[in-house]
This record gives C-alpha cells, sequence and structure tokens, in this order.
C-alpha cells in the first residue's frame, strides 16, 4: 500500500491507496495532489485575501459577480441545509465569526448592540444565485465563509484525480474529513476512527468500519476544538445565525455518513447546529446518516438518525 502526506488548509492531509490495475508513481501523483489542493486553496480560501471568494468579499458591488462553478455548486449545496436548519446554519456568517474573533483566536463576547448590528449584515436571503457560475451581492456587506465545506469538498476533488488514474482503493483524508473507496490490499475493509469529543486529549472513540467498496465519506462536527471560557461558561465556534451567539446544547459532535462528501460535510456542520432533538428531526426528514453525541459531565451518549440506524 502506498501514502502520500502534507500539509493544506491550515491543516494535514493523509492519503492511502493502492492501484489494482497498474503500478502508481507516488512522487508524480503528490506533485498532482499538492498542486490540485493549492488551486482549491486560491479558490475557497477564506484565510488569503487573493482567493476567489475573499475577493468577492471584499468587493461591495451588487452587480452580478462571476465566481465559477465550484464555489457556486457549493453554495447551492449549503442553501438547501441552510433553509433545511431554519437559517440556524448560514454560510453568510462570516461577520458574525469575524466579531466573536475566531478568525484572529482574538475571542470576545460582543455586546448586545454590536451582535444586532452584524446580524443585519447575515442571511442567505441577502445572495441571489443567478446561475451556475454567477452569485448576486443585494447587500454590498455580505460575506460568504466556505470553512464549513471547503475540506470535504477537496477530498472529492482528490477523489476525483484518483479515480481519473484508475487507482481504485484509497483512503483519502483531510483535516479528519475522509472518503474511502475499496478495500486495503488484504481485501480487509478499510477502518476509520472516531474522535472522543474532548478538547484537552485526543482519545478514541470508536472504530468504524466501511463494510462497502463503493464511495464513502464520514465527516465531523464538533464543539470540543475550537472555542473559548468566560465566567465559567463555554462558547463555541459553532454559531446560530439567527441570533448570532454560540450554541448552548449538549450535543459536542455529529457525524455524517454519505457517498458525497460535501455533502457530509455540509449537513454535519448544519446538524451541529442545531443539536440532537432538532438535528434528528431534519436529518431523517432529510434522509442523513447522522451520529450525534452528547456530553453530560464525563458521559458520552450516541443518538443515531434513523438512516444510520
Amino acid at each position: 500500500m502506498q501514502k502520500i502526506e502534507g500539509y493544506t488548509q491550515g491543516t494535514t492531509y493523509h492519503i492511502r491507496f493502492w492501484s489494482s490495475q497498474h503500478t502508481v508513481d507516488t512522487a508524480a501523483l503528490q506533485k498532482q495532489v499538492d498542486a490540485e489542493l493549492q488551486r482549491l486553496d486560491t479558490q475557497l480560501s477564506n484565510y488569503r485575501d487573493d482567493s476567489v471568494i475573499e475577493q468577492f468579499n471584499a468587493s461591495t458591488s451588487t452587480e452580478p459577480q462571476q465566481l465559477g462553478s465550484e464555489i457556486i455548486a457549493l453554495i447551492q449545496a449549503a442553501k438547501v441545509a441552510s433553509e433545511a436548519t431554519q437559517g440556524c446554519y448560514d454560510l453568510t456568517i462570516k461577520p458574525l465569526f469575524d466579531l466573536w474573533g475566531f478568525k484572529g483566536d482574538t475571542l470576545t463576547q460582543p455586546s448586545e448592540n454590536t451582535l444586532k448590528t452584524a446580524l443585519n449584515h447575515v442571511g442567505f436571503n441577502q445572495l441571489e444565485l443567478l446561475d451556475a457560475t454567477h452569485l448576486r451581492k443585494k447587500n454590498p456587506t455580505i460575506k460568504v465563509d466556505l470553512s464549513s465545506v471547503g475540506q470535504g469538498y477537496s477530498v472529492s476533488q482528490i477523489a476525483a484525480l484518483f479515480n481519473a488514474q484508475g487507482i481504485d482503493n484509497y483512503l483519502i483524508e483531510i483535516g479528519g474529513e475522509l472518503q474511502t473507496l475499496g478495500n486495503k490490499p488484504d481485501d480487509s475493509p478499510w477502518r476509520v476512527a472516531l474522535e472522543k469529543p474532548l478538547s484537552t486529549e485526543r482519545s478514541l472513540h470508536k472504530i468504524i468500519t466501511m463494510n462497502r467498496k463503493a464511495p464513502m465519506s464520514v465527516t465531523t462536527s464538533g464543539t470540543y476544538h475550537h472555542f473559548f471560557d468566560k465566567d465559567g461558561k463555554r462558547y463555541s465556534h459553532i454559531l446560530d445565525a439567527k441570533t448570532g451567539t454560540p450554541i448552548t446544547h449538549n450535543t459536542v459532535s455529529v457525524s455524517v455518513f454519505d457517498e458525497d462528501v460535501t455533502r457530509a460535510e455540509v449537513w454535519d456542520t448544519a446538524l451541529l447546529c442545531l443539536g440532537r432533538e432538532a438535528g434528528i428531526a431534519v436529518a431523517d426528514k432529510m434522509g442523513i446518516a447522522a451520529l450525534f453525541i452528547e456530553q453530560d459531565a464525563d458521559t458520552f451518549t450516541e443518538f443515531p438518525s434513523a438512516a444510520l440506524a
């Protein structure tokens, strides 16, 4: 079995693969992987001023702007989840994310008036999807945050690269979001680990065996990696776009299992925003296979949606 590893999008990637059809030049393939990840970064990154999405965010034009089919498709997928969650999940949350200081890790609690003002610049209804490549701002200050969809989409594009080269067995992981195809060389299934949702340590929660040779992805969103504590209260980076405030329920992670890794990543964040009770209701309605984990002191309890049970 061959492997490729590296850094991208502020995190790491790990790929294990082998081909039943031909020998693969690992060094050449890694160059292609890194080039594709770099290309995606110039499209989707909210952390570089020269990316396509950040140039859109910096613009105050209310005329149609060409963003390309990839970004528009991601926004369309996110809009479906936003509507299903009644606006709890929303890609235009960037002003709120910045206001709370999560982008620069200078975390602070904004005043009620500041929060109210920021909410005027949030909402999918302030964007107009015109066609497969164009988007228009109805509000010149609206901004789009693709951080909840970018890594999953990147996994899908690396998978497409492998598929095009006839590589029929792989596990591709970027920042914890992953997709598998086929099996290991000994014909045993791929096995992936779900972390226990703890902020203080990295430990195993459970092992998932991917008992299918067709494409399957697992993505996870959690409240336990990015947060701050103030006056005995924990503030998560998962924000409810309707209120502008961090979620407060006991659901600490949601993992989604889907053939489409981009769809999985959209929904893990959307369902985590809602929490277990409302989230399972939406997951069941939309046919999403999701695993919710709630924390009560040191106890973690799993709640699967109907499609996963």
